[in-house]
């Protein structure tokens, strides 16, 4: 593969992660739920506030590339361990997507503005999901243990997706609950409520729509790839 080609692959999805990273700063500011990936990683940096959410977040997704090894043993190929660089990547993007909007204002606590935050975080984060699988290169621990999971269990992906987000936001409320007494956050910065299954339900809704104008958007960029699994 050229180096051309290569830089260019990955300026596509990182373009992908600073969306989705995005994505995650507009749904905090909205302080009506977040998506589920990020739940567990927002309520340890509630709970343990000199550790940041970006911090927690590559720190789980090296934990999600430990279960995929113990998944797949001898199967776990050499290209997945690309994964680690995109949690340090996606992780620090995180990072400076809160600072970005924590400098713009405080949490939203309009209940109409908090909708439309959630709205805008469904559509920044689908589009950043489409733009990072069409650069095929970065892909994050989270995506591909759900797929390795659907593989394993031959489970269609949504239904693997579904279970596990599940799973996050029960983890969740478990910690919340421990933390804090509570099953939504710590009192003030709410991590689950409607604002969650705002996200984990119309994200791939919003995808059937976004991602036909993508495919025609970057056709001539990714028209230049040639096959290649990332």
């Amino acid at each position: 593969m050229k180096a051309k080609e290569l830089c260019l692959r990955y300026s596509v999805s990182t373009l992908g992660l600073i969306l989705i990273a995005l994505g995650v700063g507009v749904s905090i500011k909205s302080n009506l739920g977040i998506a589920p990936p990020s739940c567990p990683p927002t309520i340890l940096n509630l709970r343990f506030t000199g550790i940041s959410v970006g911090t927690f977040t590559w720190l789980m997704h090296l934990l999600f590339i430990l279960i995929q090894v113990a998944i797949l043993r001898k199967r776990f190929k050499w290209k997945y361990l690309m994964q680690i660089p995109a949690a340090f990547v996606f992780g620090y993007l995180c990072d400076g997507a809160i600072w970005l909007f924590n400098s713009i204002d405080a949490p939203a606590t309009n209940y109409t503005v908090q909708i439309v935050l959630s709205l805008v975080a469904v559509v920044i984060t689908a589009l950043g999901i489409k733009i990072e699988v069409l650069g095929r290169s970065w892909i994050l621990a989270g995506d591909m243990l759900t797929a390795i999971l659907a593989d394993e269990t031959k489970k269609p992906f949504g239904t693997a997706k579904v279970v596990f987000d599940v799973v996050m936001v029960s983890v969740t409320a478990l910690m919340a609950w421990l933390f804090f007494g509570l099953l939504t956050g710590n009192g003030s910065t709410v991590v689950i409520r409607e604002g969650t299954l705002i996200l984990a339900v119309l994200t791939g809704l919003c995808m059937r729509v976004t991602d036909p104008m993508l495919d025609k958007l970057f056709r001539p960029i990714t028209s230049t790839f040639t096959p290649h699994d990332a």
